[in-house]
């Protein structure tokens, strides 16, 4: 009986891309983590350089990932990069923890490349999967959230940042001339509360109270958890370094609510009301690897227009009507760190679209 040939075309399929973008670096960084020396700094140049010099080089090609239809394979991509976050960051806290003998530079290395690998990659799938409609996608991405100590983000941003985003009401929508520092000290304790008083409305809007655990038990609890689970198993060092890694995770998740949203105000249509959200309320980067190693999370207009889109569903800004940044999100979350630098670049920008000419 003559063997059956394997069939090779799931190799060309296009979610596999999106794997390999976001696996690869953490593959790298995990050896860094272990390995130390040149491992730990190609991870680092992998989240930097490489990336910024790959989506260069795409723009002046042209080249965009197209839109790509929801399959099993896709959920799978999506599901296996999630749950690489957990054994990704007991690697790295084993190592920064002082458990592979790192030298200095190879752990700060592996540090900044780690952080910046869960602020971007990690935080996106995440993202994804909270928009999922199925239990276990679901916990998974909250599950990644509260690994970062941000458990709250999986209320606050489906409840509070989706139906106010561009308006006053949301602590994650930065106002024209707002630097982001200025925004962090608003977000921060805004997006926290704001989450836990939706929750709370919910339950006290279903008949005898929403029954089960309250959301903000399981953010909090487990944030505890981890704390206490890392210190168990990484000491004091570990522990320091999992607040550190953590901290840059969620600096990266503020800066990317930042970018996408500064300055584009939807204006009121009422006392208490605004008008509808349209894709000219987010800023869009049509980067092709960076898109692709962040799930298409930099394509924010149409998950906006449409949170129940998979990743590779979204659209490049729709109907050409969302803003496009002047370079991709990564790039423009570093310029946001320098505010006379980025209210130069995009201050001008806004002012334009305002008065009706291109951004």
């Amino acid at each position: 009986m003559p063997l059956k040939r394997p069939d090779l075309s799931v190799l060309a399929h296009p979610a596999l891309r999106f794997a390999l973008a976001a696996l690869l670096p953490a593959l790298l960084l995990a050896l860094g983590a272990v390995l130390g020396g040149g491992w730990a700094f190609l991870g680092f140049l992998w989240m930097t350089g490489l990336v910024f010099a790959g989506d260069q080089l795409a723009r002046s090609l042209g080249l965009s990932q197209p839109e790509m239809p929801r399959d099993p394979l896709s959920d799978r991509v999506v599901l296996s990069v999630g749950a690489a976050h957990f054994p990704f960051l007991a690697i790295v806290l084993y190592g920064l923890s002082g458990g592979t003998g790192l030298g200095f530079f190879g752990w700060l290395f592996t540090a900044i490349g780690a952080g910046l690998w869960c602020g971007q990659v990690s935080n996106s799938v995440a993202h994804e999967l909270i928009h999922r409609t199925e239990r276990a996608p679901f916990e998974l991405g909250r599950w990644i959230y509260v690994s970062l100590l941000y458990g709250h983000h999986t209320s606050a941003h489906r409840l509070v940042h989706h139906r106010h985003v561009a308006t006053p009401d949301d602590p994650n929508s930065a106002a024209f001339g707002v630097s982001f520092y200025e925004f962090l000290m608003r977000a921060v304790p805004g997006e926290f509360m704001a989450g836990y008083e939706m929750e709370n409305s919910l339950r006290a809007a279903k008949p005898g109270g929403k029954p089960g655990i309250h959301p903000y038990v399981i953010y909090v609890g487990g944030g505890c958890l981890f704390l206490m689970v890392v210190a168990e198993l990484f000491g004091l060092f570990g522990f320091l370094a999992y607040l550190l890694l953590c901290a840059h995770a969620q600096l990266q998740l503020l800066l990317s609510d930042y970018v996408q949203h500064y300055g584009l105000e939807r204006r009121k249509a009422g006392p208490d009301a605004y008008e509808p959200f349209g894709p000219e309320h987010s800023w869009d980067a049509p980067d092709f690897l960076s898109g692709l190693m962040m799930l298409n999370a930099p394509r924010h207009a149409d998950h906006h227009a449409h949170p129940g889109r998979s990743f590779g569903e979204l659209q490049l800004s729709p109907d050409g009507k969302a803003p496009l940044l002047p370079a991709s999100l990564p790039v423009m979350a570093t310029i946001a760190l320098v505010p006379s630098v980025w209210h130069r670049i995009m201050d001008a920008r806004i002012s334009r679209m305002r008065r009706g000419s291109p951004a």
